[in-house]
Protein backbone atom coordinates (compact mmCIF):
# COMPACT_ATOMS: atom_id res chain seq x y z
CA UNK A 1 0.00 0.00 0.00
CA UNK A 2 1.30 3.39 -0.68
CA UNK A 3 2.26 4.63 2.68
CA UNK A 4 0.34 8.03 1.89
CA UNK A 5 -2.83 5.80 2.16
CA UNK A 6 -1.18 3.78 5.56
CA UNK A 7 -0.84 7.03 7.16
CA UNK A 8 -3.44 7.78 10.45
CA UNK A 9 -5.24 9.78 11.34
CA UNK A 10 -5.40 9.93 7.30
CA UNK A 11 -6.82 13.72 7.17
CA UNK A 12 -6.09 15.43 3.81
CA UNK A 13 -6.29 19.18 3.24
CA UNK A 14 -7.38 20.65 0.35
CA UNK A 15 -5.31 23.69 -0.70
CA UNK A 16 -7.69 25.15 -3.32
CA UNK A 17 -5.76 27.68 -5.80
CA UNK A 18 -7.50 30.77 -6.70
CA UNK A 19 -9.81 30.56 -9.30
CA UNK A 20 -7.64 32.43 -12.42
CA UNK A 21 -10.94 33.66 -13.71
CA UNK A 22 -13.33 34.55 -11.47
CA UNK A 23 -10.63 36.49 -9.42
CA UNK A 24 -7.42 39.13 -10.22
CA UNK A 25 -4.81 36.97 -12.19
CA UNK A 26 -2.45 36.17 -9.89
CA UNK A 27 1.60 36.17 -10.70
CA UNK A 28 3.61 32.28 -10.42
CA UNK A 29 5.38 34.43 -7.61
CA UNK A 30 2.15 35.37 -5.58
CA UNK A 31 1.00 31.92 -6.04
CA UNK A 32 4.37 30.87 -4.65
CA UNK A 33 3.71 32.75 -1.11
CA UNK A 34 0.34 31.74 -1.00
CA UNK A 35 1.06 27.74 -1.66
CA UNK A 36 3.65 28.11 1.34
CA UNK A 37 1.93 30.09 3.20
CA UNK A 38 -1.05 27.91 3.48
CA UNK A 39 1.21 24.72 3.55
CA UNK A 40 3.17 26.01 6.29
CA UNK A 41 -0.28 26.21 8.36
CA UNK A 42 -1.41 22.55 7.58
CA UNK A 43 2.27 21.24 8.72
CA UNK A 44 2.55 23.17 11.84
CA UNK A 45 -0.17 21.60 12.69
CA UNK A 46 0.31 18.35 12.18
CA UNK A 47 -1.73 17.49 8.51
CA UNK A 48 -0.32 14.29 6.82
CA UNK A 49 -1.53 15.40 3.65
CA UNK A 50 -2.23 18.48 1.45
CA UNK A 51 -3.62 18.44 -1.41
CA UNK A 52 -2.92 20.89 -4.22
CA UNK A 53 -6.03 21.97 -6.16
CA UNK A 54 -6.11 23.69 -9.15
CA UNK A 55 -9.43 25.56 -10.31
CA UNK A 56 -8.99 26.19 -13.46
CA UNK A 57 -11.91 25.24 -15.87
CA UNK A 58 -11.38 24.11 -19.07
CA UNK A 59 -13.58 22.77 -21.81
CA UNK A 60 -11.05 19.51 -22.70
CA UNK A 61 -8.07 18.61 -21.03
CA UNK A 62 -5.91 20.40 -19.09
CA UNK A 63 -3.63 23.28 -20.73
CA UNK A 64 0.03 23.65 -20.97
CA UNK A 65 -0.04 26.75 -18.19
CA UNK A 66 -1.82 24.77 -15.83
CA UNK A 67 0.22 21.73 -16.45
CA UNK A 68 2.99 23.52 -15.73
CA UNK A 69 2.11 25.78 -12.97
CA UNK A 70 0.53 22.97 -11.54
CA UNK A 71 4.29 20.79 -11.99
CA UNK A 72 5.86 24.25 -10.85
CA UNK A 73 4.11 24.94 -7.25
CA UNK A 74 3.92 21.09 -6.20
CA UNK A 75 7.58 20.72 -6.34
CA UNK A 76 8.12 23.91 -4.41
CA UNK A 77 5.80 22.56 -1.87
CA UNK A 78 7.34 19.11 -1.96
CA UNK A 79 10.69 20.73 -1.34
CA UNK A 80 9.98 22.99 1.47
CA UNK A 81 7.69 20.72 3.30
CA UNK A 82 9.41 17.62 2.53
CA UNK A 83 6.92 14.94 5.51
CA UNK A 84 4.26 16.17 4.27
CA UNK A 85 1.67 13.77 1.73
CA UNK A 86 1.26 15.69 -1.56
CA UNK A 87 -1.55 15.31 -3.95
CA UNK A 88 -2.63 17.04 -6.79
CA UNK A 89 -6.41 17.51 -8.68
CA UNK A 90 -7.19 19.62 -11.56
CA UNK A 91 -10.24 20.79 -12.25
CA UNK A 92 -10.04 19.46 -16.04
CA UNK A 93 -11.77 16.98 -16.94
CA UNK A 94 -8.00 15.42 -17.82
CA UNK A 95 -6.84 11.45 -16.94
CA UNK A 96 -3.17 12.12 -18.13
CA UNK A 97 -2.29 15.70 -17.08
CA UNK A 98 -2.59 14.83 -12.92
CA UNK A 99 -0.67 12.00 -12.85
CA UNK A 100 2.00 13.60 -14.99
CA UNK A 101 1.59 16.99 -12.79
CA UNK A 102 1.88 14.41 -9.56
CA UNK A 103 4.80 12.39 -11.29
CA UNK A 104 7.25 16.00 -11.94
CA UNK A 105 6.38 17.08 -8.43
CA UNK A 106 7.30 14.24 -6.41
CA UNK A 107 3.47 13.84 -5.22
CA UNK A 108 2.37 10.47 -4.37
CA UNK A 109 -1.32 10.70 -5.29
CA UNK A 110 -4.18 12.13 -7.37
CA UNK A 111 -7.83 12.72 -7.20
CA UNK A 112 -9.67 11.39 -10.08
CA UNK A 113 -13.26 12.25 -10.10
CA UNK A 114 -16.07 10.31 -12.43
CA UNK A 115 -13.49 7.67 -12.68
CA UNK A 116 -15.84 5.08 -13.74
CA UNK A 117 -19.32 5.24 -15.58
CA UNK A 118 -20.31 8.31 -17.03
CA UNK A 119 -21.94 11.71 -15.65
CA UNK A 120 -23.15 14.95 -16.17
CA UNK A 121 -22.21 18.47 -14.21
CA UNK A 122 -22.50 22.24 -14.65
CA UNK A 123 -19.50 21.85 -17.77
CA UNK A 124 -21.43 18.94 -19.51
CA UNK A 125 -20.85 15.24 -19.92
CA UNK A 126 -17.59 13.29 -18.27
CA UNK A 127 -17.08 10.32 -19.54
CA UNK A 128 -14.92 7.46 -17.35
CA UNK A 129 -11.03 7.98 -16.93
CA UNK A 130 -9.99 4.99 -15.19
CA UNK A 131 -8.42 3.45 -18.47
CA UNK A 132 -6.52 6.48 -19.67
CA UNK A 133 -5.50 7.10 -16.26
CA UNK A 134 -4.16 3.42 -15.67
CA UNK A 135 -2.02 3.38 -19.10
CA UNK A 136 -0.96 7.00 -18.14
CA UNK A 137 0.93 6.07 -14.92
CA UNK A 138 1.93 2.78 -16.71
CA UNK A 139 3.24 4.28 -19.47
CA UNK A 140 5.28 7.13 -17.26
CA UNK A 141 5.76 4.74 -15.05
CA UNK A 142 4.78 6.65 -11.57
CA UNK A 143 3.89 3.48 -9.79
CA UNK A 144 4.42 5.55 -6.69
CA UNK A 145 1.72 7.96 -7.64
CA UNK A 146 -1.44 6.35 -5.90
CA UNK A 147 -5.26 7.15 -7.67
CA UNK A 148 -7.61 7.99 -5.52
CA UNK A 149 -11.10 7.54 -7.50
CA UNK A 150 -14.19 9.53 -6.53
CA UNK A 151 -17.41 7.19 -6.61
CA UNK A 152 -20.57 9.92 -7.96
CA UNK A 153 -19.26 12.73 -6.85
CA UNK A 154 -21.64 15.14 -5.51
CA UNK A 155 -21.29 17.78 -7.87
CA UNK A 156 -21.78 15.78 -10.82
CA UNK A 157 -25.26 13.22 -11.96
CA UNK A 158 -24.50 9.60 -12.53
CA UNK A 159 -25.96 8.67 -16.52
CA UNK A 160 -26.30 5.47 -14.78
CA UNK A 161 -28.60 3.80 -12.91
CA UNK A 162 -26.45 2.01 -10.53
CA UNK A 163 -25.81 1.81 -6.49
CA UNK A 164 -22.95 4.13 -5.13
CA UNK A 165 -21.52 0.59 -4.10
CA UNK A 166 -21.45 -1.09 -7.14
CA UNK A 167 -19.68 1.73 -8.87
CA UNK A 168 -17.55 1.84 -5.95
CA UNK A 169 -16.55 -2.17 -6.53
CA UNK A 170 -16.33 -0.72 -10.49
CA UNK A 171 -13.46 1.63 -9.22
CA UNK A 172 -11.57 -0.74 -7.34
CA UNK A 173 -11.82 -3.02 -9.96
CA UNK A 174 -10.80 -1.30 -12.78
CA UNK A 175 -6.96 -0.10 -10.11
CA UNK A 176 -8.10 2.67 -8.31
CA UNK A 177 -5.86 2.62 -4.51
CA UNK A 178 -8.76 4.20 -2.61
CA UNK A 179 -11.70 5.54 -3.15
CA UNK A 180 -13.77 8.96 -2.22
CA UNK A 181 -17.50 8.88 -1.48
CA UNK A 182 -19.02 11.93 -0.77
CA UNK A 183 -23.40 11.87 -0.31
CA UNK A 184 -25.74 14.84 -0.20
CA UNK A 185 -25.00 15.74 3.53
CA UNK A 186 -22.52 13.96 6.09
CA UNK A 187 -24.95 11.31 7.25
CA UNK A 188 -25.83 10.21 3.17
CA UNK A 189 -21.89 10.12 3.09
CA UNK A 190 -21.14 7.77 6.07
CA UNK A 191 -24.37 5.43 4.48
CA UNK A 192 -22.57 4.92 1.29
CA UNK A 193 -19.23 4.17 3.17
CA UNK A 194 -21.19 1.41 4.70
CA UNK A 195 -22.72 0.23 1.73
CA UNK A 196 -19.32 -0.21 0.16
CA UNK A 197 -17.63 -1.73 2.90
CA UNK A 198 -21.35 -4.02 3.00
CA UNK A 199 -20.38 -4.78 -0.89
CA UNK A 200 -17.68 -6.23 -0.68
CA UNK A 201 -14.96 -2.95 -1.45
CA UNK A 202 -11.50 -3.51 -0.02
CA UNK A 203 -9.52 -0.46 -0.74
CA UNK A 204 -9.01 2.40 1.42
CA UNK A 205 -12.13 4.86 1.64
CA UNK A 206 -12.04 8.63 2.46
CA UNK A 207 -14.90 10.62 3.35
CA UNK A 208 -15.25 13.93 0.88
CA UNK A 209 -16.94 16.23 2.09
CA UNK A 210 -18.93 18.01 5.14
CA UNK A 211 -16.10 17.27 7.99
CA UNK A 212 -15.60 19.32 10.37
CA UNK A 213 -13.45 19.34 13.93
CA UNK A 214 -16.87 18.74 15.61
CA UNK A 215 -17.57 15.15 13.22
CA UNK A 216 -14.11 14.26 12.36
CA UNK A 217 -13.91 11.26 14.67
CA UNK A 218 -17.48 9.98 13.97
CA UNK A 219 -15.83 10.26 10.16
CA UNK A 220 -12.73 8.58 11.22
CA UNK A 221 -14.75 5.79 12.72
CA UNK A 222 -16.38 4.79 9.71
CA UNK A 223 -14.17 5.64 6.70
CA UNK A 224 -10.11 5.07 6.71
CA UNK A 225 -9.39 9.30 5.70
CA UNK A 226 -11.02 12.27 5.30
CA UNK A 227 -10.74 15.16 2.66
CA UNK A 228 -11.64 18.66 4.63
CA UNK A 229 -11.32 22.10 3.46
CA UNK A 230 -14.49 24.54 3.92
CA UNK A 231 -14.83 24.26 7.44
CA UNK A 232 -10.97 25.44 8.21
CA UNK A 233 -11.39 28.42 6.09
CA UNK A 234 -11.05 31.50 7.41
CA UNK A 235 -13.97 33.63 8.07
CA UNK A 236 -12.27 37.36 7.80
CA UNK A 237 -9.54 36.39 5.10
CA UNK A 238 -9.67 39.17 2.49
CA UNK A 239 -9.63 38.60 -1.50
CA UNK A 240 -5.69 39.59 -1.71
CA UNK A 241 -4.69 37.60 1.85
CA UNK A 242 -1.95 34.84 1.44
CA UNK A 243 -3.25 33.08 4.87
CA UNK A 244 -7.00 31.39 3.64
CA UNK A 245 -6.98 28.55 6.68
CA UNK A 246 -7.70 29.49 9.80
CA UNK A 247 -4.59 27.77 12.48
CA UNK A 248 -6.85 27.27 15.57
CA UNK A 249 -9.71 25.60 13.40
CA UNK A 250 -7.02 23.03 12.00
CA UNK A 251 -5.04 22.60 15.51
CA UNK A 252 -8.44 21.31 16.54
CA UNK A 253 -9.42 19.33 14.03
CA UNK A 254 -5.67 17.77 14.45
CA UNK A 255 -6.17 17.11 17.97
CA UNK A 256 -9.60 15.30 17.50
CA UNK A 257 -8.61 13.39 14.78
CA UNK A 258 -5.50 12.33 16.52
CA UNK A 259 -7.50 11.10 19.87
CA UNK A 260 -9.81 9.33 17.40
CA UNK A 261 -6.79 7.66 15.58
Amino acid sequence: MNAFLAARPLVVAALHLPDPVAGPKRSPAWLEDYVLTNARLFAEAGVPAVKLQDQTRAAGRASAETVALMASLGRLLRREFPAIHLGIILQAHDAEAPIAVAHAAGACFVRLKVFVAAAVGAEGTKQALAVSARACRAALPAPGVAILADVFDRTTIPLVAIPPERAALWAEGLGADGLVLTGADFGDSLARIRAARGAGVRVPILLGGGVTETNVAEALCVAQGVIVSSSLMRKDAGPDGLLRWDRDATNRLMDRARAAA
